[in-house]
């Protein structure tokens, strides 16, 4: 085929019939609805054996059920929003095989829903702990209280309000976006109510970071979407690949594999992103309710151990040496805590994260393994662990900390090996996560499926146009995961559908752009307004 003839049949296929719409109310088989119920319960009585095996693992003898009674609540809450954000963003990753009818609806859903719960199973845990340390430190050091109860509700709540909100009005929103949202807004109700400026109340180097990730990836999605789509034209000489479908035929075979190839790549990238943001967050309620068994990493081997002790002096003669002619009197975790809140290095900062470093050493050596720290001493031990690996966190990237990259190495170790003590995931986790992801990936999909493969573009979707859109989607979620960072796969799919509308000169349906860009600068003040008024509501409840 000549140069000319193909452009001519890229832009105009000429379909024998016009693409038909995919049959969307094809409703579950009984058989099928039993078995999503028996997973469902299956999942909830996995999660209550484990915590019940590792809490009798410790030996704590249970003298009241009153935390037991809150943790499965909160739980429940937590589970309830990987729920909520497995069908909310279900359509991310199954539209585009849907509308070039590679797939019937109910089985590209079941299939998604699988991969979702594989890319759970299968993450790496950091995202899990980003998403954490933009907490406000005191509420994390204390999340067992009733602040920290009432900040665990009310993020989670205000995320799952928003986005059912979303939901119904089928807008393709981002669970990052709120999640984050409403963590900043129950850091600054928090640093309002205790008489400081709002602003100190959140992590805004972090926040920034994060910020930027879902600022530019709906960009990346846009961008990076068109251009391979021009690049595939320019490649792939076959006018099949970049026609729409025929009636309700389905395409050929290799595009169709192409097309499952990437609806399965966009959804282990969402379950393997943003399964993390839920583990985090019920890691903080296990800690917070049940510390004797969750609060530091018992099964961390011996060897392991030992080698903190190494690491420890190592710190300890750095961070000695910087305070050395400065000493402290007292407590020194009041002063650590004041330089993560203000990051500002004082005279005092030096010597109290020394004085921190050598009592978190003690209390290691002092009971040789993380599995003998006593049950009365672990919450402490972890606070005392969390405090010091944010101080060094902090202090690393502090352009007044004098420190070389000998010694940036040196603190860099000892971090991670407190990080190893106190920032894990034990599997069943893992497990319950992506249950709940997986599952919710199979409901309520219909509404915001239609918004993506209908409402964004004036024609229909091309085979070259979905496998364009979700193999950026997923690159740009997977390449997310690897540095630690929440993006939105929302944003990103959405995006990367207009950016192929647009460089195949298809137009853009500017009402659903319009309401697209309303709630993505919508979601962040309304999620933080939102987190914010039930902070204070529940810290006055509990």
């Amino acid at each position: 085929m000549t140069d000319v003839a193909f452009d001519r049949a890229v832009a105009d296929p000429a379909p024998i019939q016009p693409a038909s719409r995919p049959n969307l109310d094809k409703g579950f088989n009984p058989l099928t609805m039993i078995l999503f119920f028996g997973i469902l319960a299956a999942g909830l009585l996995f999660v209550a054996y484990s915590i019940y095996i590792d809490v009798n693992a410790t030996g704590t003898r249970v003298t009241t059920f009153l935390p037991y009674i809150l943790l499965f609540v909160a739980l429940l809450i937590a589970l309830g929003f990987e729920f909520v954000n497995g069908f909310h963003d279900t359509a991310n990753a199954v539209a585009t095989v849907i509308y070039t009818h590679s797939l019937p609806a109910e089985v590209a859903v079941m299939w998604s829903g699988f991969f979702n719960f594989l890319g759970v199973l299968l993450s790496s845990g950091a995202v899990a702990f980003g998403i954490v340390s933009l907490l406000p430190v005191e509420l994390i050091l204390q999340v067992g209280s009733s602040a920290g109860f009432a900040m665990v509700f009310a993020l989670l709540i205000a995320a799952i309000l928003w986005n059912l909100g979303t939901w119904f009005f089928g807008l393709p929103a981002s669970s990052s976006h709120t999640l984050i949202g409403s963590i900043i807004g129950v850091g600054i109700a928090n640093a309002v109510m205790r008489g400081r400026d709002g602003t100190s109340g959140v992590d805004w180097s972090k926040a920034t970071e994060i910020g930027y990730a879902l600022l530019l990836s709906p960009l990346v999605g846009f961008a990076c979407a068109a251009v391979l789509l021009l690049v595939l034209k320019f490649i792939v000489r076959n006018p099949a690949l970049y026609a729409a479908p025929e009636g309700n035929r389905a395409p050929p075979l290799w595009i169709r594999g192409l097309l499952i190839l990437t609806c399965t790549g966009v959804s282990f990238a969402h379950g393997s992103n943003d399964g993390q943001k839920g583990m985090g967050l019920i890691m903080l309620i296990l800690i917070g309710t049940v510390p004797t068994a969750y609060a530091l990493n018992r099964a961390l081997p011996e060897s392991q151990v030992a080698q903190f002790q190494k690491t420890s002096d190592a710190a300890s003669k750095v961070i000695s040496a910087k305070g050395a002619g400065h000493s402290i009197i007292g407590d020194p975790r009041p002063a650590v805590t004041q330089y993560i809140t203000s990051h500002h290095i004082s005279e005092g900062t030096y010597p109290s994260l020394a004085v921190l470093v050598k009592d978190v050493g003690d209390q290691v050596a002092k009971y040789g393994t993380l599995n003998k720290v006593p049950a009365e001493a672990v919450g402490n031990t972890r606070n005392d662990m969390y405090l010091t690996s944010e101080a060094i966190r902090f202090l690393m990237k502090d352009k007044e900390n004098d420190l070389n990259k000998e010694e940036i190495a040196t603190l860099n170790g000892y971090k991670g090996s407190l990080d190893a003590a106190t920032k894990f995931i034990p599997n069943w986790v893992k497990i319950a996560v992506a249950i709940a992801l997986g599952l919710g990936t199979m409901i309520g999909w219909k509404r915001i499926v239609i918004t993506v493969g209908e409402k964004i573009g004036k024609s229909h979707l091309t085979y070259a146009q979905g496998a364009s859109a979700e193999l950026v989607a997923a690159a740009t979620i997977g390449a997310a995961d690897v540095f630690g960072l929440p993006v939105s796969t929302t944003h990103v799919l959405s995006s990367g559908v207009a950016g192929t509308m647009a460089a195949n000169g298809s137009g853009l349906q500017w009402s659903t752009i319009r309401n697209l860009l309303m709630a993505w600068v919508l979601t962040l003040p309304c999620a933080i307004m939102l987190s914010a008024t039930l902070y204070v509501i529940f810290s006055r409840i509990f």
